[in-house]
């Protein structure tokens, strides 16, 4: 079992969201964060509330889609604590919309999906993810770290409507941690280095929150645990994960339940 005190953990999309509940979870066992986000205003937010817990941390505005910023963002890890021991590139948006939709009346296509909102989203799920893991890889590998490169899926890997390209980047998510693992193992350090992906359902962070309350609580009535899951929640899997040694190569959902459209 590894332990979280000392331990320092690189967070994409760290201002905000789950991103910022991981950094609070982390610093409160004793860990360090390296926060980053393209926000710089969200990042000292963050940051002040890190201090105020008595943790430490370092923030680094980027891009995950520009390959320096993530480059940035790893040797920033190292520079100021000489290690990474925990990935979470957890930075993402959404863009929903139908690929196609029709006109009621003519039942012709009348709208679609613009290359531009497919292609946003594609950037930052998924390269973001790959340009994030690659340089941090590279530095733990470099550094002789040990620890976890934990990805985020979502039950929308399993095909929501309206969301085809949020959707296909977390099922890119489901499969990367089969792929690094294996290539890993190939190199001979996946003992040291492990990778897994957890998949949340719906949970509580300020923008699924302030969603419209009718479409809210139509959601909530798919779900068995009545709520929406807390970033806390999330938190907590992701550190059990980082301790636990046994757990890699697979996706883990945490989704109170949720049967996706059945009460089956």
């Amino acid at each position: 079992m590894l332990d979280i005190k000392d331990a320092v953990a690189v967070i994409t999309g760290g201002g905000s969201g789950i991103g910022l509940a991981l950094a609070r979870y982390w610093v409160e066992r004793g860990g360090k964060v390296v926060l980053g986000d393209v926000s710089e205003e969200a990042l000292k937010k963050a940051e002040t509330e890190i201090k105020a817990l008595g943790g430490q941390v370092v923030i680094v505005p980027g891009n995950v889609t520009k390959e320096e910023d993530c480059g940035k963002l790893a040797d920033s890890a190292i520079e100021a604590f000489g290690k990474i021991n925990l990935v979470a590139p957890f930075a993402g948006v959404i863009k929903d919309g139908m690929m196609v939709a029709t006109d009621k009346d003519t039942g012709k296509v009348n709208r679609k999906m613009s290359l531009k909102d497919f292609q946003f989203v594609i950037d930052i799920n998924l390269t973001g993810v790959f340009l994030t893991v690659r340089e941090c890889a590279e530095r733990m590998i470099n550094n002789d770290c040990k620890g976890l490169i934990c990805l985020v899926s979502s039950t929308g890997s399993l095909g929501t409507a309206g969301q085809i390209n949020y959707s296909s980047t977390k099922a890119a998510m489901s499969v990367m941690p089969k792929v690094i693992t294996a290539e890993f193992f190939r190199r001979g350090f996946s003992d040291k280095i492990r990778c897994v992906a957890i998949a949340p359902g719906y949970v509580g962070t300020d923008m699924v929150k302030n969603m419209n309350q009718e479409a809210l609580e139509k959601i909530l009535g798919n779900v068995p645990i009545g709520r929406l899951i807390e970033p806390e929640e999330v938190a907590s899997l992701v550190c059990e994960m980082y301790r636990n040694e046994a757990m890699t190569g697979d996706t883990y959902f945490i989704h109170g339940g949720l049967r996706m459209g059945s009460k089956g």
